[in-house]
């Protein structure tokens, strides 16, 4: 298992012993690792993001304080979060990555969250948009393709 598995394995355990909330130092958390506060700032900006349903709160100095909440929604509000989260322009990555929570969060079912991503890949977008609008196309695509599923 890689050092930042074994990071984030911790965090979340401490998300579920907590009823959704952790907090830590980022040098304590890096003298138990034996790594570099980096490291565990790493960690958590790539892995513990809004889209992924987190907040993160940091503070600099004295060991660098960290608080991270999981976001508990109801659909409604979670399905708000995420076309106010999606924004204007979105990178098919991160799209697969909303698609995914969306799925583990009972919003959209496998089959339509397979679809969504299709049809919002590269390779269906390269036919209808230049390399610079299909941020902005997939973006409307996802929003309004979710949209109307929960309708």
């Amino acid at each position: 298992m890689l050092l930042s598995d074994m990071i984030e394995a911790i965090i979340h355990d401490m998300l579920k012993e907590n009823e959704g909330s952790a907090e830590f130092r980022r040098n304590d958390m890096a003298v138990k690792f034996g790594c570099v506060p980096s490291q565990i700032n790493y960690v958590i900006t790539s892995r513990f993001t809004p889209e992924k349903g987190y907040i993160v709160e940091s503070r600099r100095g004295g060991g660098g304080f960290v608080k991270i909440r999981q976001i508990q929604f109801d659909k409604t509000s979670y399905i708000m979060h995420f076309v106010n989260a999606v924004g204007e322009l979105i990178d098919y990555d991160t799209a697969k990555v909303f698609l995914t929570n969306l799925y583990n969060h009972d919003i959209i079912t496998l089959r339509e969250m397979r679809m969504i991503a299709s049809i919002t890949s590269d390779n269906v977008l390269k036919h209808a948009a230049s390399p610079g609008s299909r941020a902005a196309l997939r973006s409307a695509i996802l929003k309004n393709a979710v949209l109307a599923l929960i309708e």
